[in-house]
């Protein structure tokens, strides 16, 4: 006759299985790993719970000391980042920081990655010193971000010190010196190639690994056919760098768009180059609206889940037609 209980035989005691090899490897893990997850939530984790819900409450300077206690506003903290001159569309044909930092993520998105492409494409053929050249290219990146934009600042001055001014002054191509950080639009196109300058090393590393790993072979049989070097490009190197570069573009979108050293360090935010990201600052430490920072911080954050479900969702069409 069976009775209700489960003999020892059938089932290991808790006590076994608290002693066993597979229980002892699992509480390994989970010390080896509690460092990092602790040091994750500290950093990373806590923050972002944080900030959304500063972003939910009026916080200012009045009543940080006492941050948990803020009143509750909704999305009023919201709707005073949107309304704000300076984050859509500030007048007189002048773009706003939310319409700014589409623009300028996008374009030097698109720049760095054309010339990282030409660079890798360079860097690919067989020539003297390829080593040091290759090393000599990763310049811009490895530089500390201060030091390359005071180089800048240094060589855009507007006084007829300034490197450029010099040099254009001295060919009789300008009479005058000209401010060129501090000139709408012409400021903006100065970030936008300073950033395409800075980080194309890291897509040229990129797209160098994958160009060295396409089988020689292809481009042997597109010989053998008569192809041409535009053709071996556009039929065979193009199609075997197609996932290399849409990773590329969207690693370094979400890069530049979060991107606040780059613009604070060359123009400040201003003259047309006002970010999400400066804003955001703007908002926060120099206005002492936090709430306000944090509301404005979200509305990048969402801006890039949006950009990143496009993406993913032209990635899988792409992937099923292949």
């Amino acid at each position: 006759m069976t009775t209700g209980t489960t003999s020892p035989t059938t089932r290991p005691s808790s006590r076994r299985r608290w002693h066993s090899l597979q229980a002892q490897e699992a509480r390994l893990a989970w010390r080896l790993i509690l460092p990092t997850a602790l040091i994750v939530f500290g950093l990373v984790v806590f923050p972002a719970i944080f900030s959304i819900w500063i972003s939910f409450h009026k916080v200012g300077l009045g009543n940080l000391n006492d941050v948990f206690h803020a009143p509750f506003v909704g999305l009023e903290n919201y709707r005073r980042a949107v309304t704000d001159f300076a984050f859509v569309w500030q007048g007189g044909g002048n773009m706003g920081a939310y319409v700014t930092s589409i623009v300028y993520s996008f374009t030097s998105t698109i720049l760095t990655i054309i010339i990282g492409l030409v660079a890798a494409l360079l860097l690919n053929q067989p020539f003297r010193a390829r080593g040091l050249s290759r090393a000599i290219f990763l310049f811009p990146y490895v530089a500390p971000i201060v030091s390359v934009a005071f180089v800048w600042r240094w060589i855009l001055d507007p006084r007829p010190s300034g490197v450029l001014n010099d040099i254009l002054m001295r060919l009789g191509v300008i009479d005058l010196p000209l401010a060129y950080l501090s000139t709408r639009g012409l400021a903006l196109i100065l970030v936008i190639a300073f950033t395409g300058w800075r980080y194309f090393p890291f897509a040229m590393l990129m797209i160098l690994a994958r160009l060295q790993a396409i089988d020689g072979t292809l481009y042997e049989a597109a010989d053998v056919d008569g192809a041409n070097t535009w053709q071996k490009f556009r039929h065979i190197t193009m199609p075997e760098l197609r996932y290399v570069v849409g990773a590329l573009f969207l690693l370094r979108l979400i890069w530049t768009f979060n991107k606040f050293d780059d613009i604070f360090l060359l123009t400040g935010g201003g003259f047309g180059t006002n970010v999400l990201p400066v804003l955001t600052y703007q908002f926060s430490f120099r206005l002492f609206d936090f709430g306000v920072g944090a509301a404005t911080a979200m509305i990048l954050l969402l801006t890039l889940v949006v950009f990143l479900v496009i993406y993913v969702g032209m990635f899988m069409r792409s992937t099923e037609e292949v």
